[in-house]
């Protein structure tokens, strides 16, 4: 089985791309810094914005459920499957090639 090229695929997918396909709409900016609610589907409800993303540097934390990681360990969180297989799913869901590393 091939590998998926996980750099080449954070450095092609964006944070912003992830977050629309989850439906995250942030309720306050700083700069790069996005808040709003959490979208992962684990993590209990609140009334405060407790999702913090920066889209620079495509990095995201929950301060409710303490999920952390960057635009692809959030793909997988958000649909509960491993690294792997949740990467060809985003590329599927995307409609783009999976960047294969061939040389196993």
């Amino acid at each position: 089985m091939p590998g998926v090229d996980f750099n080449r695929l954070r450095a092609e997918v964006s944070m912003q791309q992830v977050l629309q396909l989850l439906g995250f709409e942030p309720n306050r900016f700083r700069g790069d810094q996005w808040y709003g609610r959490c979208p992962l589907p684990g993590c209990p409800p609140s009334q405060r914005p407790c999702f913090s993303v920066n889209v620079m540097l495509n990095r995201y934390y929950c301060h409710r459920c303490h999920c952390h990681g960057h635009q692809l360990e959030l793909w997988a969180e958000a649909i509960g499957l491993p690294l792997y297989p949740a990467a060809i799913d985003l590329c599927d869901t995307l409609g783009r090639e999976v960047p294969w590393i061939q040389r196993w």
